[in-house]
């Protein structure tokens, strides 16, 4: 199935309008203010598109598109639309903010419990979770961009009052979300003979090397990156001294929530008191990753032109600056350990933490090397390898595969998901767990990212088969009656002979938030220039070559009595010629396209000046 951003995007938000809109007015329905992270991604299937793509902005009025304003009318009419943005915005920082004025991040009913029959305390309903710390900076950037531009833009004082609210709200809500990021970051050191090392040189073994080699090409390849954690870090975490130690091995990422007795990040902004850390100092692969998706926004060329940050956030973003970078290279090279045999190719990834195995995990490790092959602009042969393992992750999967009867991949990684435990949690309550049922929402996110980085013909063309193949999975998954029609998730509409269990809550806000996402990265994705071929390239100059001295010649032959017609035509076959010159390095198929019609006009002007000459 293509991917047609634009038209799947007006289709997502008609169902977007039906669902959350009623009587023009936003409509939080049953679990609205039940999970921060839920209401955030909500936010941002409306806020996300309407801010990094210029045809679906919803801050100027007299700029919204008629399709876009007709897809949205159950949000009222063009004037009506960005303000009930504005007051849905509103409603969200006022319901995840605290009684003591402190912006609160808590994960609600995406919170699971490792014990089917132990109920969750209130308490731990309230923690934050990464997850909604690096959703909040996504989202708050998006509505301070929005504020920007809208202000100036609607005479309206009730609205200009709540504005000047939200702002304030939505500032304190970033940095507050900032620092949290900070303070779930973390470093930990262990010994080659504990279970997590063990795990782990196997992991990088590959049952190829011993321990002890393990360990020195460790030593060898994480040296400069031990001493850049050692030297730099700062702003909420303590380095502990052991990661000093050479014969240590370690891991670095952010842990699911606030790391315990993790120290308070300096700050004047008014975020009220930083509470205190419940995880244990354990990075997790999926939650490394979502942090890192928040953080990248925090230096987007969108937050740096518009100057969405203040001084304080601005010293803030580097500290995670900081901390993307130095975690992004950490786990490139622990995927790309071996160049022989990368381990993130020895599917499924083992967890070193929490000693859990699953496709899931190396579709995570792959996001993070996806991120760095971006930053870096990787070799082809890294880029190739790279796109190996995702089509083999969409087989796996069961997305371009079919199920076997009674198939495990559906229930692990589409209908119940995989169950992370967050460690930490039992001293709350039951021990808590955190599902991710997301796989080809993430899947698909990846591979057209990896897509947009792809300047290599042949990748490229892989990469954009899987896409549309993953799309095609996930676009039957809509839901297709009820609560949520068009949105997400049915996932008994990709596996009909599956045993699906029925989820609590009707619409899956993470997945419906992730395909659009998706659909606003495929966007930017035709935006870039299409792909050189060189081979094309000299062929077009050839061509143009021939049709240049062809023209020239035609253009010395004395002009027919036809009126001005002849001139008219070599003129027309000059401005083309011209027109293929100038696209002939960026769009070869193009301008080889032009050329052939070039040489196929003069060749009819020169076999009708033949005719006319036996004629006479």
């Amino acid at each position: 199935m293509q991917i047609k951003p634009r038209q799947h995007l007006l289709d997502i938000w008609q169902a977007l309008g039906r669902h959350s809109f009623e009587a023009g007015e936003w409509n939080w329905g049953e679990y609205g203010g039940e999970s921060s992270v839920a209401d955030a991604e909500r936010l941002l299937c409306l806020l996300y598109p309407a801010t990094e793509i210029p045809a679906f902005r919803l801050d100027d009025p007299d700029t919204t598109q008629d399709d876009v304003q007709q897809v949205l009318k159950k949000a009222g009419g063009r004037l009506d639309i960005p303000a009930n943005l504005v007051t849905a915005t509103a409603e969200f920082m006022r319901t995840h903010t605290g009684e003591d004025k402190r912006p609160t991040f808590a994960g609600g009913y995406y919170f699971g419990s490792h014990d089917p029959t132990a109920e969750l305390t209130e308490e731990q309903r309230r923690l934050g979770v990464v997850d909604s710390y690096s959703m909040s900076i996504t989202l708050c950037l998006a509505i301070l961009g929005f504020l920007k531009v809208y202000e100036n833009k609607t005479r309206r004082t009730d609205i200009k009052e709540t504005i000047a609210e939200l702002r304030s709200a939505t500032s304190s809500r970033l940095t507050a979300a900032m620092v949290s990021l900070l303070r779930s970051f973390t470093v930990n050191v262990f010994d080659t003979d504990a279970s997590q090392g063990q795990t782990l040189c196997e992991l990088l073994g590959q049952g190829r090397m011993s321990q002890r080699q393990v360990l020195k090409k460790f030593q060898d390849r994480f040296r400069p990156l031990r001493a850049a954690i050692v030297e730099s870090l700062q702003l909420g975490i303590d380095v502990q001294e052991g990661l000093k130690d050479e014969s240590q091995l370690f891991e670095c990422g952010w842990a699911w929530t606030l790391v315990k007795d993790a120290p308070e990040v300096e700050t004047d902004e008014p975020i009220g008191p930083q509470p205190e850390g419940t995880a244990h100092a354990v990075p997790y692969l999926y939650f490394t990753v979502v942090a890192l998706d928040g953080i990248q926004d925090l230096f987007s060329d969108r937050t740096l032109t518009l100057g969405l940050l203040n001084t304080e956030q601005q010293r803030l973003a580097e500290a995670l600056r900081l901390r993307w970078e130095l975690t992004q290279q950490y786990w490139s090279r622990i995927a790309r350990f071996d160049a022989d045999r990368w381990p993130l190719e020895d599917i499924p990834w083992r967890t070193t933490g929490q000693k859990l195995e699953s496709e899931y995990f190396s579709l995570s490790v792959a996001a993070i090397l996806v991120h760095d092959l971006m930053r870096r602009r990787a070799t082809d042969e890294d880029l190739n390898r790279t796109v190996t393992i995702m089509e083999r992750l969409a087989e796996r999967g069961r997305i371009t595969s079919r199920m076997t009867v009674d198939d495990p991949m559906v229930h692990a990684l589409h209908n119940v998901g995989v169950a992370l435990p967050l460690q930490g949690s039992d001293r709350l309550g039951p021990l808590m767990t955190w599902s991710m049922s997301d796989f080809s929402a993430q899947l698909l996110k990846r591979t057209v990212q990896l897509c947009t980085l792809s300047r290599n013909l042949t990748a490229h063309d892989r990469l954009l088969g899987l896409a549309e193949s993953i799309f095609d999975h996930m676009w039957r998954r809509r839901i297709r009656d009820g609560e949520g029609t068009g949105l997400w998730d049915n996932v008994h509409a990709a596996y009909p002979e599956a045993d699906i269990l029925k989820r609590r809550v009707p619409v899956s806000w993470s997945i419906t938030e992730r395909v659009t996402e998706v659909m606003v990265q495929a966007h930017q994705m035709y935006q870039q220039p299409p792909i050189r071929s060189l081979e094309l390239v000299e062929l077009a100059k050839a061509l143009l070559s021939e049709a240049a001295h062809l023209l020239g010649n035609e253009q010395m032959e004395p002009a027919p009595k036809d009126d001005g017609r002849h001139g008219m035509q070599l003129r027309q076959i000059e401005v083309k010629l011209r027109r293929a010159r100038f696209l002939v390095d960026e769009q070869p198929g193009t301008a080889y396209s032009l050329a052939l019609d070039v040489l196929g006009q003069l060749d009819a002007l020169g076999r009708a000046r033949e005719a006319a000459a036996q004629g006479v």
